[in-house]
């Protein structure tokens, strides 16, 4: 008896689905990709063609150079092979969709990466119907639960103002793309300027047109430490601890992060003050976003996947586990090398 392909599989380039000869999200060089965002553990150049969001195009061109990329609208469908697609808001960045695939009857969602709080920048998380969820589960863990972000926002802005009468500039490190932007929405220009890095500046001006963000000033050669004391800084969690950041004593140093909510990830880091802020779900998002799509099969990627498939399946879901060479939001915690492609 002849085994069943399943409609997406896993295998070493990455999510593929052999009906259409697509992949999705994939990790090594193919024809067609089909990808989710902009984050580079998804987004990888070398792919012959690629189709995404229509507003993640300028950010992958951006980041990757000139490729072969076609946009899309939500909600809209596209044939390959028979095989129907459509991208659904995954609420994770700017531009970042979850991949709907149905083929003869048979739906599957595929999430990328994705939170279900509402940002104010990137479009709100959809549910999707479908039979089964493929997931990811950077924080899928009960010890994580978000706060409203607009507390988070409020004690970003006072420990500025705190570190403002104090003399001394506020360093504030964030992924360049997403969290960055997230963080410069809403940070409170009464206070004083905000001032980037390259990395950070570059990404913003791509999506300017997109989003509304209050004016930034790039930090230059030129840059004079004393222009940066009271204000704070926007930069990549790569910058910490190189010559740039050391020119701007006195400073004081904190992180927006998911990981924050573990006092010893800071430490760690030797960061000053750390905001616990992420673009993905925490536990209770995790299992609300899965109740809500109806799937009974359930497929686990990147983040704590052997402990949440366990508790799916005490709950009665047909869960699983697969590798992947995502990263989620340990990509905040990168060497620096997806800050020198953008920089």
């Amino acid at each position: 008896m002849q085994t069943k392909v399943p409609l997406l599989a896993f295998n070493e380039n990455g999510i593929y689905c052999e009906a259409a000869q697509v992949y999705l999200d994939p990790w090594k060089p193919v024809d067609k990709a089909i990808i989710t965002h902009g984050h580079a553990d998804h987004s990888r150049w070398g792919h012959k063609s690629y189709i995404t969001h229509h507003t993640n195009v300028p950010i992958i061109k951006h980041r990757l150079g000139d490729i072969n990329v076609s946009g899309r609208d939500f909600n809209e469908t596209f044939v390959i092979n028979n095989v129907k697609f459509s991208l659904h808001p995954a609420g994770h960045i700017i531009g970042s969709s979850q991949v709907r695939v149905e083929h003869k009857g048979e739906v599957w969602v595929f999430t990328g990466d994705y939170k279900t709080e509402e940002d104010g920048i990137s479009i709100p998380f959809e549910p999707i119907q479908c039979d089964t969820f493929i997931t990811e589960c950077t924080f899928g863990l009960p010890a994580f639960k978000w706060i409203p972000q607009q507390q988070v926002f409020d004690d970003i802005n006072a420990w500025w103002h705190e570190n403002q009468a104090e003399g001394k500039t506020s360093i504030l490190f964030g992924y360049s793309l997403g969290k960055a932007q997230r963080l410069l929405k809403y940070l409170d220009t009464s206070i004083g300027k905000i001032y980037t890095h390259g990395a950070i500046e570059n990404m913003t001006e791509v999506l300017r047109p997109l989003v509304e963000f209050p004016p930034t000033t790039l930090i230059t050669k030129e840059t004079k430490k004393e222009e940066l004391l009271g204000n704070i800084v926007l930069a990549p969690p790569s910058a910490h601890g190189s010559t740039w950041i050391r020119k701007m004593v006195p400073y004081v140093t904190a992180s927006a992060s998911g990981w924050m909510t573990f006092r010893g990830a800071r430490r760690r880091r030797a960061i000053d003050k750390g905001f616990v802020l992420s673009d993905h779900c925490d536990w209770e998002g995790l299992l609300s976003a899965i109740e809500a799509t109806g799937a009974e099969k359930i497929i686990s990627t990147h983040g704590y996947t052997d402990i949440f498939s366990k508790y799916l399946r005490e709950k009665g879901y047909d869960a699983r586990t697969e590798q992947t060479q995502y990263e989620g939001e340990l990509n905040e915690m990168a060497t620096g090398k997806e800050e020198a492609t953008i920089a």
